[in-house]
């Protein structure tokens, strides 16, 4: 059994890919130029989850990689995240949105997403964003400098963090507002954007998703976890 479910995701050739995204020709553009690009093999594609879920089941082999919107009718990118975690937990994925709030952002990756690419995206960064993943790395996007990326790559991170400012940074993957987040912590907002900013210099990020990633990715937040 454990073989079967290894060989479902083998290509020795190309990367396989599947895309959930409810617009039409959106989802027609990203494959046509996924399956442009040597590397990658446009395996599936589905207008939601629950579509999406159903050509798992049938298909003899599964994706290494899928491309997953957040915003879809019938069954949304947090519900089939979950369940994708569940029941194909080899499958890396890369959420693909537009103009979502960072908290959508942090979400999908506390669900167990390894990366986010916006829409608006050119050519050149779906193929890294796509080539990142599949190799199990986040993709960072601008949200983490390159620096930063290597060490975590490494498992190398930057010691020197206080106990307040990890204690920060796991509020960082909640829903809770800096205003919140001071009151949980009883500090004062200006403290708390102080807290904020000091991170950014130390870990090199450029954002709230950024110090999630980070976050996440040191095992301060379960990753795969519900928010």
């Amino acid at each position: 059994m454990v073989q079967h479910i290894k060989m479902r995701y083998m290509n020795k050739n190309r990367i396989d890919v599947a895309l959930a995204d409810d617009h039409a020709l959106m989802r027609d553009g990203l494959k046509t130029i996924i399956a442009s690009m040597k590397e990658f093999n446009m395996m599936m594609d589905a207008a939601n989850g629950k579509e999406l879920l159903d050509k798992l089941k049938k298909h003899p082999s599964l994706p290494s990689v899928l491309m997953l919107d957040i915003n879809m009718p019938v069954m949304n990118g947090y519900e089939t995240m979950k369940i994708i975690r569940e029941r194909y937990p080899g499958i890396k994925v890369l959420t693909v949105s537009m103009y979502e709030s960072e908290f959508s952002i942090i979400q999908m990756f506390r669900l167990g997403a390894k990366g986010y690419l916006e829409k608006s995206c050119d050519t050149k960064q779906l193929r890294l964003a796509l080539l990142a993943v599949a190799k199990g790395e986040f993709y960072h996007s601008e949200e983490i400098s390159n620096t930063m990326m290597s060490r975590m790559q490494k498992g190398s991170l930057p010691h020197g963090l206080t106990p307040r400012e990890l204690e920060f940074l796991t509020y960082c993957c909640s829903e809770l507002a800096y205003k919140e987040i001071a009151d949980r912590m009883q500090i004062s907002e200006r403290t708390v954007h102080g807290y904020r900013d000091a991170l950014f210099e130390k870990l090199e990020v450029k954002s709230r998703t950024g110090l999630a990633i980070y976050a996440i990715n040191a095992g301060l937040v379960a990753s795969g976890m519900n928010p």
